[in-house]
């Protein structure tokens, strides 16, 4: 019985997770340009090696792009120089003068919210130091918008992944999310259940930013790219995610320790109630691991078969998202090393000590 229904629930995971794979849309080649329409916005936290290269992807834009305002969030390393080089460069580029961080803020919102509200754009593109725009990006996001008439699109970035622990743990954040969430549903359906959205990448329509609520609206809330997404269906104005790994490229971490750190801080606190924390820990561990557990111990068809739809899943995502394909047999080490992150985080919350990241120390918000 146990077996037959981990089974019929991996089926169903495959099933969304292909229907994903198929169905979900890319954006579409501009077919016209959109000068002065955006204004791009880069909160940063101590990112000197990163705006370089930043900085170089969104000047390749075009006129597209009517300013970019970088909000040097108190770093502590060189990048008010780079910022200070490149503006003399292009005077498009802008700092944002940074202040104390406001209470009940988190870093980010705050430093995103004090950006929006020096923007003069018609489109705010909220980006992260991280991320590479490709080449006529915003004039594609501007158009993608129109058309489908939003007025807020997230663009799902594509990953640059270096060493082997990038390449063996990193696809998992897609299966995470693309196992479970039904993309397809989202683009006919608005409720606000079906909101998504990647922080790296956000351009919302400047009215409806600021009529809503923007990231005032978040500003406690680690995920907040996603809360966003939700306010925005709940309040009737139209927004999408969709595949956007051909406009926008992110390196999210470099090493095992970073993506351990990295996703330590935002794990457990991403959990509005605490039993859904421990749902999602328990439906990965009985779900895609269990299997695994069973077909050493007691081996037979209904967990192989279950066992095999969870690799099957992980190589249709990396088919899709141009992953490697050997790293959806490591499929059972990245879900021993999510439980363990997601445990880790739980713990060191529940104790009270937070978790940091950056120089500042996160805790669970309710």
């Amino acid at each position: 019985m146990l077996t037959t229904l981990l089974l019929m629930i991996n089926l169903l995971v495959f099933g969304v997770t292909l229907a994903n794979v198929a169905l979900w849309p890319r954006l579409r080649r501009a077919a016209r340009r959109w000068p002065g329409h955006v204004s791009v916005l880069i909160p940063a936290r101590n990112e000197e090696h990163n705006l370089p290269a930043c900085f170089d992807a969104v000047l390749k834009q075009g006129d597209t792009v009517l300013e970019i305002l970088v909000y040097n969030d108190h770093s502590t390393d060189g990048a008010a120089n780079v910022i200070s080089e490149y503006a003399e460069r292009d005077r498009r580029i802008r700092a944002i003068e940074p202040i104390p961080l406001a209470s009940g803020w988190l870093g980010k919102n705050f430093a995103c919210a004090r950006l929006a509200c020096e923007a003069k754009g018609k489109w705010l593109l909220f980006i992260d130091a991280d991320a590479r725009l490709t080449e006529g990006a915003a004039e594609r996001m501007v158009e993608e918008a129109r058309l489908r008439r939003l007025k807020f699109l997230s663009c799902w970035p594509g990953l640059e992944m270096g060493s082997f622990w990038e390449r063996a743990l990193m696809p998992m954040l897609n299966f995470v999310v693309f196992s479970i969430f039904p993309a397809p549903l989202s683009l006919v359906l608005d409720n606000p259940s079906l909101g998504l959205a990647h922080g790296a990448c956000l351009m919302i329509e400047r009215e409806s930013y600021f009529s809503i609520g923007g990231h005032a609206a978040v500003r406690d809330q680690i995920f907040e790219d996603g809360r966003l997404a939700q306010l925005w269906r709940s309040r009737r104005a139209r927004g999408l995610c969709l595949d956007g790994q051909d406009l926008v490229r992110v390196r999210m971490y470099e090493s095992f320790g970073e993506i351990w750190r990295g996703f330590l801080k935002n794990f457990f606190p991403a959990f509005r109630r605490e039993t859904s924390f421990w749902i999602f820990i328990a439906f990965h561990f009985i779900v895609f691991l269990l299997p695994v557990l069973l077909l050493i111990t007691v081996p037979n068809l209904n967990v192989a078969l279950a066992a095999g739809t969870g690799v099957g899943a992980r190589i249709a995502l990396a088919l899709r998202f141009r992953h490697p394909l050997w790293s959806a047999l490591l499929h059972p080490v990245g879900e021993l090393i999510l439980i363990s992150i997601g445990l880790t985080s739980w713990r060191r919350i529940k104790s009270g000590r937070g978790v940091n990241w950056r120089g500042r120390r996160y805790y669970q918000t309710d």
